[in-house]
């Protein structure tokens, strides 16, 4: 549980600066202030890292169900 926490966290914190690097670097703050105020809502960060998360944990389990028949 605490490795899938710091997995997410990490993508979480990846996908922020990624997506809004400048921003993280010009205005931290004010760029956490608007986020009520964005158009995908409140929440975006949240839900686009969890559909990601989603992403590779289903392709780590696909990973896994493909090791299991091969060996």
């Amino acid at each position: 549980m605490k490795r899938e926490l710091l997995l997410f966290a990490g993508l979480f914190l990846f996908l922020a600066l990624s997506m809004h690097f400048s921003a993280w670097m010009d205005h931290p703050l004010a760029h956490i202030e608007a986020l009520p105020h964005s158009s995908l809502g409140v929440y975006h960060p949240l839900f686009l890292t969890l559909i990601v998360y989603g992403v590779i944990a289903l392709l780590r389990g696909l990973w896994a169900l493909i090791k299991k028949f091969r060996g």
